[in-house]
């Protein structure tokens, strides 16, 4: 799908949802079910998942940092899923994935721990069948996004389609998706790209219970 005319920044999440909603219109008449990627992603899933009238869940995904340099992400990991390097990245730094085997082990239990905070006891959702539609505020590198669709497409045991949906993304890191996803839907593609918070006027942080309220509003 090609970028929609849009104007940015947005105002925030909601609005940026609500547009991204309206892309994803035509999935109504199939069975679409909506993941959010923590926490950000959950804000723009909401409008998504009242127009589709479609459940909404989270696929919760974590950074794999640098040893010694945890802000440098050089992976990424989702629940049910294996971890995801940035392989050119590895090399520069003189790493190898075994390196960074103590980093995933720590993401591991942060990522259950997480899963626990919103999920509870309820188990994660059936993806086998289904058309699943990966969602967050942007994307930027496109690693937390790669990690979430493959661990969607193990999942889906090769039964359902995935899509991804963003309000904005860098413009290669659109073109590697493609690869990935069945579907990719985008609505900015803008130049200068540098941070997905760039493009929205209001980009607050999310809460663990910003989180929550928003998974219990709907089913």
């Amino acid at each position: 799908m090609k970028p929609m005319r849009v104007r940015l920044p947005f105002a925030d999440r909601a609005q940026a949802g609500a547009l991204l909603a309206h892309a994803l219109y035509g999935m109504r008449r199939g069975d679409p079910l909506v993941l959010a990627l923590p926490r950000g992603g959950v804000a723009v899933a909401a409008p998504v998942s009242d127009m589709l009238d479609a459940p909404l869940d989270v696929l919760v995904t974590r950074k794999i940092g640098c040893p010694g340099q945890p802000e440098l992400g050089v992976g990424a990991i989702a629940e049910g899923g294996e971890p995801v390097f940035h392989q050119d990245l590895l090399e520069k730094l003189g790493l190898e994935p075994e390196d960074v085997v103590p980093v995933v082990d720590r993401e591991r239990l942060e990522l259950a721990r997480r899963v626990k905070v919103y999920r509870g006891e309820r188990p994660a959702p059936e993806l086998r069948g289904k058309d699943v539609i990966v969602v967050d505020d942007g994307m930027a590198t496109g690693g937390t996004a790669t990690a979430a669709l493959r661990a969607v497409r193990v999942r889906q045991a090769g039964r359902g389609t995935s899509t991804l949906a963003v309000p904005v993304a860098a413009g290669d890191t659109v073109e590697r998706m493609r690869k990935e996803a069945d579907n990719v839907v985008v609505l900015a593609v803008p130049w200068g790209f540098r941070a997905v918070g760039q493009w929205y006027e209001s980009f607050d942080q999310l809460t663990d219970d910003d989180v929550l309220d928003l998974l219990r509003e709907r089913p």
